[in-house]
């Protein structure tokens, strides 16, 4: 392959797959797939994943990961319920999760600036505590006895047809896509990425920026679970360790699109999308979910390879 072509799928190769992909479920499903009502649909099941991936992005691009952020996810969802079936105000049932969240994000990244312990390492073991917690709040039972109307409805509102959690997600994608491409601090948390000790001797503060990042992606982790258990009218004490994984395949595959093996958002949310029109295709062509597993890991897999064969041929 000549290298005017591995560039082209070096730059463009993820958005070239995302519209194959959806051009052959048009083809083999046209009345199931191919409607409006469907890509609706669609918009609606990747709203969680979108958000919580972004919030990985954040972090990744400080240089670190957050493996707590599913276990954030099932927290703020059962901290939610619960407030909510003991009659606390509604603002409050949003706030007070999404304020403790933040907290342990900046916890871990305090942890992991102040004591140079790896950020995997951290964070996994917070996400361990965290689970705990969450368990023992539930005693290991799906909140779901008494849920009031008012907790369901941002997550099963709809505006005119469209579902108001993409609504959410699209306003979410808009902020941090101008946080991370026209702010200071955006540019300082991709400075840091790039080479942290260069940051640090322009004068960036390093451990406040981390802070931040981690602090983020934990809120908005919480806040995917909130909005999980509010669509579910429900909340399982281990309801969002599922978006741990495709979270970080989403912004994996983000990092082929855009900006060459840099997180970025649109990135995210175009990696995020292909997971979500695989994981609906497929369901609708009745495929088993463990293929679509394995499908969707050769996706990511053969993405990373194609970068990387597009930087060889530089």
């Amino acid at each position: 392959m000549n290298t005017s072509a591995l560039t082209i799928l070096r730059t463009n190769g993820t958005l070239i797959a995302a519209v194959m992909i959806v051009i052959g479920f048009c083809v083999m499903s046209p009345d199931s797939f191919a409607s409006l009502d469907n890509f609706i649909n669609i918009t609606r099941q990747i709203s969680f994943l979108v958000m919580i991936a972004i919030g990985a992005t954040i972090v990744m691009s400080v240089g670190e990961f957050d493996l707590s952020i599913g276990a954030l996810a099932s927290l703020g969802g059962v901290m939610a319920a619960k407030m909510a079936v003991a009659g606390y105000p509604y603002a409050l049932v949003l706030a007070a999760p999404l304020l403790l969240s933040a907290v342990i994000g900046f916890v871990n990244g305090w942890i992991v600036t102040r004591f140079r312990v790896l950020s995997f390492i951290t964070t996994m073991a917070m996400g361990t505590v965290l689970g705990g917690i969450t368990f023992w709040m539930t005693g290991g039972a799906t909140v779901f006895e008494n849920i009031p109307d008012s907790f369901r409805y941002l997550g099963q509102t709809e505006w005119a047809g469209i579902p108001l959690l993409s609504v959410i997600m699209l306003l979410v994608t808009l902020l941090f896509w101008y946080v991370m491409t026209n702010t200071a601090f955006g540019r300082r948390l991709y400075a840091i990425g790039g080479n942290e000790q260069a940051s640090r001797v322009a004068g960036v503060q390093v451990s406040v920026n981390k802070n931040a990042a981690f602090a983020i992606a934990a809120l908005l982790a919480a806040l995917t679970g909130i909005l999980m258990s509010s669509r579910l009218g429900s909340a399982h004490p281990t309801g969002g360790n599922g978006l741990f994984l495709p979270a970080y395949a989403a912004a994996f595959l983000g990092m082929t699109a855009f900006k060459e093996g840099i997180p970025n958002i649109w990135g995210t949310f175009v990696g995020a999308a292909i997971i979500g029109i695989l994981a609906n295709g497929l369901t609708i062509l009745e495929v088993p979910s463990f293929l679509q597993d394995v499908i969707t890991g050769v996706i990511v897999i053969a993405a990373v390879i194609i970068q990387r064969m597009g930087k060889g041929a530089r």
